[in-house]
């Protein structure tokens, strides 16, 4: 239970982690037009009473308007919120209106070509939905009741957005005449229809919030699922190098095993032989005895029984004599052991010979130390080793 605990854990992270993004993901209102071209057309009002903020709102004796569109507008937004607009209008003060505290004794054309620079509020606000309020300072050339005169221009406006390119466009400005001697201040209202085209999209500051977030977490998630993976990779090499030794073990088991059953074999056989004991020759002589043929004829049996088995029968003397002779003398009797063991049928390629002379003596006989004829009856013989099995 203890080794699932970290892969539940894990999965749990991960489940949370994906029902998290799920909420994060991006929307519509995560993304904000950013940048366009705007053309607006709608009517305005003036308002030149002499008394503005007092009669703000008396629309019937201080509002002048014509009853078709007299109002247009260009201009190009920027990413920065800041935004350079051209506009043209035209209107008339209505005759019985009041002007400059004065009632209008006629109909007067009026004309208005203004610039100016706005600011979208939302840069400071954040994103408000469909609402759009802005500022904006400006300058314009405005000809009204039969006076020209440069204006100085203040903006206060808002816009309503019902798609990425139409909407309604309200505002007001506040005109301050640049030569008070060439005419008043007045202030111009306006409504218009608003149409945005080459528009740019972006994020908004929360959508980049949400999309900062969104990336961490995929980060997040990508070392994880690398943590899950480099765990799985170490476990498989880890399963792998375990599975490796274990087969290795095994391997060497099995060797072992089969070396350890062919030394057995091998000692068995050995000890076998051994058994038979060893040829023993009379002094200075290498003729076998009816005895020692017997024991040959034993040696030919394993050998018969054990097709793979080579020997190599080696041959010795006593210490009495030169060690010339001796040597002479061993390799004669070995000789005549492989003979008689080749003539029982024995291929040549099985056995093998080696004379020592008197250099391997079985007891403490050598020359000068007394010994009876028993004693050194031991040294003169033949015999056998396993040489291949």
């Amino acid at each position: 239970m203890n080794s699932l605990r970290p892969i539940l854990l894990v999965m749990a992270f991960i489940f949370s982690a994906l029902t998290f993004a799920q909420d994060l993901e991006l929307t519509k209102k995560d993304s904000i037009v950013q940048s366009y071209w705007l053309v607006t057309v709608g009517t305005n009002a003036v308002d030149d009473s002499g008394d503005e903020f007092g009669k703000l709102l008396d629309i019937y004796r201080a509002w002048n308007m014509v009853p078709y569109p007299s109002r247009v507008s260009i201009g190009r937004y920027f990413r920065n919120g800041i935004g350079l607009e051209a506009i043209g209008s035209y209107n008339q003060y209505k005759e019985g209106k009041i002007i400059d505290n004065v009632v209008n004794p006629a109909d007067v054309d009026y004309w208005g070509l203004d610039f100016r620079v706005s600011y979208d509020l939302n840069m400071i606000l954040g994103e408000t939905g469909f609402f759009d309020p802005y500022v904006g300072i400006g300058a314009g050339y405005t000809d009204a009741n039969n006076q020209g005169r440069g204006t100085y221009n203040a903006i206060l406006g808002f816009r309503t957005w019902f798609s990425d390119h139409w909407g309604l466009d309200f505002n007001s400005t506040g005109k301050w005449a640049m030569n008070t001697e060439n005419g008043t201040n007045h202030i111009q209202h306006a409504l218009g229809v608003a149409y945005r085209f080459e528009v740019e999209k972006g994020l908004s500051r929360k959508g980049e919030e949400k999309l900062a977030l969104l990336k961490e977490m995929e980060e997040e998630q990508q070392r994880v699922q690398d943590s899950i993976a480099k765990a799985e990779e170490e476990a498989r090499l880890l399963a792998e190098r375990l599975q490796r030794e274990k087969e290795a073990a095994e391997l060497a088991a099995a060797e072992k095993a089969k070396k350890d059953a062919e030394d057995a074999r091998r000692a068995a056989l050995q000890n076998k032989i051994n058994a038979l004991g060893n040829v023993y020759f009379k002094l200075n002589s290498s003729y076998l005895t009816s005895n020692d043929k017997e024991l040959l004829d034993q040696l030919v049996a394993i050998m018969n029984d054990e097709p793979g088995l080579e020997i190599r029968i080696t041959a010795h003397t006593d210490s009495r004599g030169t060690e010339t002779y001796n040597q002479w003398l061993s390799e004669r009797r070995a000789e005549r052991t492989v003979e008689y063991v080749l003539s029982k049928g024995i291929a040549a390629d099985r056995i093998s010979h080696e004379a020592f002379g008197e250099t391997r003596l079985v007891n403490e006989c050598s020359d000068g130390v007394r010994c009876t004829e028993e004693q050194h009856a031991k040294n003169r013989r033949s015999d056998f080793e396993i040489v291949k099995y």
